[in-house]
């Protein structure tokens, strides 16, 4: 997935953080009995930043839903504790020899919540609804390997064309239009997991309240008090409950880090992000976990907004951003400065790193920065820039990083910008519609492969939102997709990063990690590099 996060993330369980106010029951641990006993509930306190964007697994697509939504339902395959794909809701699969055709078996003590079994149907049902145009889901594109999924996406085929179908209810069949190594790894987000169609059929919007929702996965959602918190509970009706030991997953909705750590302090949450300026207390405390994760924050500029409208005026911003001052003096959290795209990782068919083998792209120039104005400047006939407003979503860390750009702009540029602050609800709907002339932004990958963060920049890709457009990039991610050749693809893939940075639609910033805190009573929690938050096998004593 293209995770962009509104990111997120920047620490445990990607945490894209927005207003929203504390659980006040955070960390009051019910006691219980177990119907024999008097031990205590395993319950684990979290924190998810804020409100998800919806438990809709086809419009979730992002770190403040997928995390929370990834522990409520359960695809085909799931990565396991060791990164990998295997068989989750499918009890097996088989791939055909010219490999197209994957054949999945549903198992048979896979059911719902509430009790209805799990069919192919199901999972018919919910690709077919990620892929309607209606839905406008902006996950689609992950799934335009199948044969005939980018036509009906796009509102040039039909549903029936979509090369996947339910061959009986155990047994569900998927056609592609071309060998795609990294398919299974692919369909572990959260976008293609079923969807139990009597309960979706019955009531479209039963994904938006505890009371309605269905899900498949390890824990149900047994509460969502909307921008203060929800509760999971263990799901009874779980093929694999055994291996489940938490009783209860109580998550808090809190915006700042400052005060999750405070509440992490006094033990009303069980993992916490680590505070930008307490980063160099913490950094050798036995409760730390630093943990690699494969996403990238950034900023994008709109294309279709002056200044930004000029290429030289775009690439002037973009040397005049000092990526290691901000690593070190405002995020300070280990995180490797970005000078490209795609992150560090992945390592091509000739043993090195795809980063590496391309090396800085970007990077602080002021000189550069202020040739490039001044010819930009003059392209257009302008004696004076027009307005640079740089808008993010509420958190301090956003702002703070915003606050470093404002500086780092007026130093090399001269450029007084100005500062935006939006809320998280409504900051993403507007990037997308075009509305911010810079705006802050994040990506987390899908799956582990470069195309899978590069192609979010194809034209009218719903993941762009730049509005730039580019024949020759577009070709080349287009090629990179069709080419069989490894070492060529890997070239290919290369020269796009190139193209990208070149055009600079978007400035990179950081690449990030996983920086916790966590209470030595627990155990377990898995965080993907590339994937999302497990807690099936977490435990806390």
């Amino acid at each position: 997935m293209k995770k962009w996060l509104t990111v997120l993330f920047v620490a445990v369980f990607a945490i894209v953080l927005s207003a929203c106010t504390a659980n006040k029951d955070a960390g009051k641990e019910p006691s219980s009995t177990d119907g024999g006993g008097d031990a205590k509930e395993k319950v684990l306190y979290l924190n998810n930043g804020s409100e998800p964007t919806s438990f809709d697994p086809s419009v979730g697509f992002n770190a403040v839903s997928w995390n929370a939504l990834n522990n409520l339902m359960e695809g085909l395959v799931r990565f396991n504790d060791k990164d990998q794909p295997v068989e989750a809701t499918a009890e097996k699969y088989t791939v055909s020899d010219d490999g197209l055709t994957y054949t999945f078996t549903i198992r048979d003590g896979a059911k719902w919540s509430n009790g209805d079994a799990v069919t192919a149907g199901d999972f018919v049902f919910g690709w077919l609804h990620m892929l309607d145009p209606e839905t406008a889901s902006p996950a689609a594109f992950l799934a335009y390997p199948i044969d005939g999924a980018e036509a009906y996406n796009t509102g040039e085929g039909k549903a029936e064309e979509v090369a996947i179908k339910a061959i009986d209810d155990k047994t569900f069949e998927v056609k592609l239009n071309a060998p795609t190594d990294a398919f299974l790894s692919i369909i572990t987000n959260p976008s293609f997991f079923p969807v139990n169609e009597k309960v979706a059929t019955e009531n479209p919007k039963w994904f938006a309240e505890a009371d309605s929702f269905v899900g498949n996965g390890p824990f149900n959602l047994s509460e969502w008090e909307h921008d203060v918190k929800f509760v999971f509970k263990k799901n009874n009706q779980y093929w694999d409950k055994d291996t489940v030991k938490l009783d209860k997953v109580d998550w808090a909705m809190v915006n700042d880090t400052n005060t999750e750590y405070q509440m992490y302090k006094s033990d009303e949450l069980d993992v916490s992000s680590v505070p930008a300026e307490l980063a160099e207390q913490l950094k050798n405390d036995k409760e730390l976990h630093v943990e690699d994760q494969a996403g990238i924050y950034f900023y994008r500029f709109n294309v279709e907004k002056k200044p930004f409208t000029n290429k030289k005026i775009r690439q002037a911003f973009a040397k005049a951003v000092d990526q290691e001052n901000i690593v070190q003096y405002v995020t300070k959290n280990g995180e490797k400065a970005a000078h490209g795209f795609v992150t560090y990782g992945f390592k091509g068919p000739d043993g090195k790193e795809f980063r590496e083998s391309v090396g800085d792209l970007v990077s602080l120039d002021k000189e550069e920065a202020k040739k490039l104005l001044k010819e930009g400047m003059k392209e257009e006939g302008w004696s004076k820039l027009p307005k640079v407003t740089l808008t993010y979503s509420t958190s301090p860390e956003h702002q703070n990083i915003a606050v470093a750009l404002q500086s780092q702009f007026k130093e090399a540029l001269g450029v007084d910008a100005k500062l935006q602050n939006v809320e998280a609800s409504v900051f993403l709907a507007e990037q997308k519609e075009l509305k911010h002339q810079t705006s802050r932004s994040s990506f987390l990958y899908d799956y582990a492969d470069p195309i899978n963060a590069l192609e979010s920049f194809i034209t009218g890709s719903p993941m762009n939102r730049t509005a730039w457009s580019n024949k020759k990039f577009d070709s080349l991610i287009k090629s990179a997709k069709q080419e069989t050749d490894a070492a060529k693809r890997w070239e290919t893939l290369q020269d796009a990063e190139r193209v990208l940075i070149d055009e600079a639609p978007i400035v990179p910033l950081y690449f990030y990690n996983q920086v916790s805190l966590e209470k030595s009573n627990v155990s377990g929690i898995v965080r993907h590099p590339v994937g999302y938050t497990e807690l099936k096998w977490a435990d806390k004593n």
